[in-house]
């Protein structure tokens, strides 16, 4: 019975405090704050939280992680005295008390700094993935730098696992569906990146690439210039007081290179180093095109055939210096120096056939060798001075920027076995040997005033005005001489350019903002006035102005239902000037079957596009999904069709015969229904699935008689495994569906690759071989093109199977970056020419 009553006993007391507790856990209270790294005051992200009652042991009540921003807000129930703690990997651990009463629920830590812990860990093990692609309110960015397989790739190939971009079978880049876009470094444009964005991105190491930004909503002191929006690639590194360096080595089938980057910091001053090289020795590349000529029942007349051979190899140097300087707390001097320089050869070897099919005799032909020698360079150096103030996140920043963009073109072709029919003799005698030199060169100055301000709490102003001066100078003289072989190369004035472009932009901007608990809303207003002047020194062609004014809108509204959840809303109008390769006037009949002529009354296009955004990013599950519908009702369009050269005005030496002739109109009234959705998965704890999709409904027509339509749908996705902590085994795969454009359409195309990664030496060294296509050497790529009495085919057949191997080392260490102004100079304002498939052989001014 005694046994039995202390029993009881026991059972009442353990009821009662139970009861008691129970009691306690009424009070529901909340603990929220900030945890910034105490040198950078960078958000410290993934830092974990653990809330203990203190004197009651080592097992915590509440635990959480912070956000992506270092931001927490953890909820727990209890009355108390409590023991709050944050710790991080290499971190020193916070600690902190507090108490829980009916009359305090809520508990403000403010901003807590945490700092390097002087020890170092060992056998830590990697809990969870860090989400490659963080979204804020107006700009995607995908993280190069934690991605494995960018030790050995490319930063084209990069792209195609970035949000909201696309990367066709010919590496032609789409940004939210539109090859309207510009590319900046490390925040400033870079002119040769936007006129060559495949050619000089395939060059480009991945490795020396930190993150990839996708800004799909540009705000009011950003120019009104690009559909799709703007590819900004970050490359400087980060680093703790002291200095740190990477050395990078990489080897493929087709080439290889290297790279090194360095930062040193002592006391205010930062100094990063940054160079690259590259050698690309690609395998050939063969194209076949068919040309068929119809009457007004569709009957063919003639058919001209071409098959070309061609070996391209090409060579990428860049360098860079970067600068900053404290001179106080609230005064910051940053500068920027660049250089780059990017090179092709190419060698092409051609026969073109021209058959009547209904008799099957030949009209004409002729064999073809063809050389071209491209260089690219680039030149740029930036000053930016920023004032801050008592109120935070107010700023004023001037800005200067200089660039200079020579390039030089040149082109030999040498035409063999020539044969042509009596009533083709006139036509065949216009083609002639010949040489082509070229320089052009771009100079231009800007001035940029910016002042942002808090008002009221919740409110932010901002205003700006922008001043931009461009010279462009271009020289493209051309030599020909008969078709026998023996005769001199003689200076054809007539043929050859030398014209003068000057553009003068003026433009001012405002802004405003406004941010609640959980709303956020932001409204711009962007005018711009451009004048061009354009004067032709040798040549044909006549002298032109061009003026443009544009008001550009944009509004975005954001919800954020928790730090790492957000939905927005957005409209916004874009711009595509178009640039003097649209607008020269002069007409290119260096291949006499194919003429093309820009156009001097171009007006700049007007893009309405209207988004919807949803992000989430979690540690296991993160997604960015994106609708959008955009509209055009004078966009720039590609036109071709069979014209008698008699009627192309101020033609030289026309013969009556039917030519292909392009050149540009603002008809295009296009509509657009686009998708972009990127999903990436941590089933496990060292495995990822990543899947980035874009699918689009277009309309496009002129008007009048020509239109096209349909769907076009691109998706990558890719698996990831992390094996014994050191190991990474990637497969990766991308498929995508016939493109659209006004006069015709491209064929589907898919890939794939897998890369294995070796981390040595607390991951300082690191060694990855990647391969690509292994069952397939060849890709055959068409597209084919139609109008009123013609119809264009051609098979474009290009090696994607590859094999590399990449080798990193790294440093020192440092945890200072070299800081940049909050607000600096970028100029994205001219649509620029050459950049798709189709928009070849326009001759001098290009």
């Amino acid at each position: 019975m005694n046994m039995k009553r202390i029993v009881m006993a026991v059972m009442l007391t353990m009821m009662l405090a139970v009861c008691i507790k129970a009691q306690n856990t009424d009070v529901t209270y909340k603990v929220r704050g900030e945890v910034v790294d105490s040198l950078t005051l960078k958000g410290e992200p993934y830092a974990t939280i653990s809330i203990f009652r203190k004197g009651a042991g080592d097992k915590p009540v509440a635990m959480a992680v912070t956000d992506l921003n270092g931001k927490f807000n953890v909820e727990s129930r209890g009355e108390g005295t409590y023991v709050f703690t944050i710790s991080s990997m290499g971190r020193n651990t916070i600690r902190r008390t507090f108490e829980i009463g009916a009359e305090r629920k809520t508990i403000n830590m403010g901003r807590l700094l945490i700092t390097d812990s002087r020890t170092e860990l060992k056998g830590v093990e990697v809990v969870a993935y860090k989400p490659l692609v963080k979204a804020d309110i107006d700009k995607l960015s995908y993280s190069v730098a934690d991605d494995p397989e960018s030790k050995t790739v490319n930063a084209i190939d990069m792209l195609k696992k970035v949000p909201m971009v696309t990367v066709d079978g010919q590496d032609n880049i789409k940004v939210n569906g539109s090859t309207s876009f510009k590319v900046y470094v490390n925040g400033k444009p870079n002119n040769m990146m936007s006129n060559n964005p495949s050619e000089v991105l395939k060059s480009m190491p991945a490795s020396s690439i930190k993150k990839i930004e996708v800004i799909t909503n540009p705000g009011p002191k950003y120019d009104a210039e690009g559909v799709g929006g703007i590819l900004n690639i970050i490359t400087e590194g980060k680093g703790l007081e002291g200095y740190t360096a990477t050395v990078s080595l990489r080897g493929s089938n087709t080439g290889g290179g290297g790279g090194v980057y360095a930062t040193v910091k002592e006391r205010k001053l930062t100094v990063s180093v940054n160079y690259n090289n590259s050698i690309q020795n690609d395998k050939k590349t063969y194209s076949d095109t068919e040309r068929s000529v119809t009457d007004d029942n569709g009957v063919p007349t003639t058919v001209t055939k071409d098959s070309r051979t061609t070996k391209p190899n090409s060579q990428w140097h860049s360098g860079s210096l970067e600068a900053s300087y404290e001179i106080d707390s609230l005064r910051l001097i940053t500068a920027s120096l660049s250089l780059s320089r990017y090179s092709r050869k190419e060698n092409s070897d051609a026969q073109t056939h021209t058959l009547a099919p209904a008799s099957g005799t030949g009209l004409y032909g002729y064999s073809s060798d063809i050389f071209n020698k491209d260089s690219y360079s680039s030149v740029s150096g930036a000053v930016d001075y920023q004032r801050s103030f008592s109120v935070k996140d107010r700023l004023l920043t001037f800005s200067y920027r200089i660039e200079s963009d020579p390039q030089t073109n040149k082109q030999r072709i040498r035409y063999l076995d020539m044969y042509a029919g009596e009533s083709w003799t006139d036509f065949i005698n216009r083609i002639k040997n010949q040489d082509m030199d070229g320089d052009q060169s771009s100079t231009e100055h800007t001035f940029q005033l910016d002042y942002t301000t808090p008002f009221a709490k919740h409110h932010t102003f901002e205003t700006g005005a922008k001043y931009i001066l461009r010279d462009n100078k271009s020289t493209n003289d051309k030599y020909d001489a008969a078709t026998d072989g023996n005769g001199e190369l003689a200076y054809d004035k007539d043929n050859s350019s030398h014209f003068k472009h000057r553009n003068d932009i003026f433009a001012a901007y405002l802004g405003y903002g406004l941010s609640l608990a959980k709303w956020s809303a932001r409204l711009g207003l962007r005018y711009e006035h451009t004048l061009q002047d354009v004067k032709y020194i040798v040549g044909r062609g006549s002298d032109f102005r061009k003026n443009f004014d544009d008001l550009v809108p944009s509004a975005k509204l954001g919800y954020k239902f928790s730090d790492m959840m957000n939905i927005s809303l957005s409209y916004k109008m874009r711009i595509s000037r178009p640039g003097i390769y649209y607008l020269n006037p002069y007409i290119n009949d260096t291949n006499p079957e194919s003429i093309s002529q820009g156009n001097s009354n171009l007006d700049s296009e007007k893009t309405h596009s209207f988004d919807l955004q949803f992000s989430s990013f979690a540690q296991k599950f993160s997604c960015s999904l994106t609708t959008s519908y955009s509209f055009t009702n004078n966009s720039i369009q590609n036109v071709q069709r069979m014209v008698n050269d008699n009627d192309i005005a101020g033609l030289p030496n026309p013969t009556g015969k039917q030519v292909l002739y392009t050149t540009y109109y603002n008809i295009g009234k296009t509509q657009n229904v686009n998708f972009n959705g990127y999903v990436s998965w941590n089933p496990l704890t060292d495995t990822r699935f990543t899947l980035n999709a874009w699918g689009g409904y277009s309309h496009l027509t002129d008007g009048q008689s020509l239109k096209n339509h349909g769907w076009n749908v691109s998706l990558w996705t890719s698996l990831q495994q992390t094996i014994a902590k050191t190991w990474t085994v990637s497969l990766s795969a991308y498929m995508q569906t016939p493109d659209i454009s006004l006069q015709g359409k491209t064929s589907s195309m898919f890939s794939h690759d897998f890369s294995v990664s070796k981390s040595f030496m607390d991951k300082r060294l690191n060694i990855t071989f990647n391969c690509g296509n292994p069952f397939k050497k060849y890709f055959k790529y068409n597209s084919d093109i139609s109008g009123p009495n013609f119809a264009y085919k051609q098979q474009y057949r290009f090696c994607m199977q590859y094999v590399a191997l990449g080798v990193s080392y790294r440093i020192g260490k440092l945890q200072a970056r070299v800081k940049k102004a909050e607000r600096t100079i970028e100029n994205n304002d001219v649509k620029q020419g050459g950049g798709s498939s189709s928009d070849t052989n326009m001759g001098p001014g290009k």
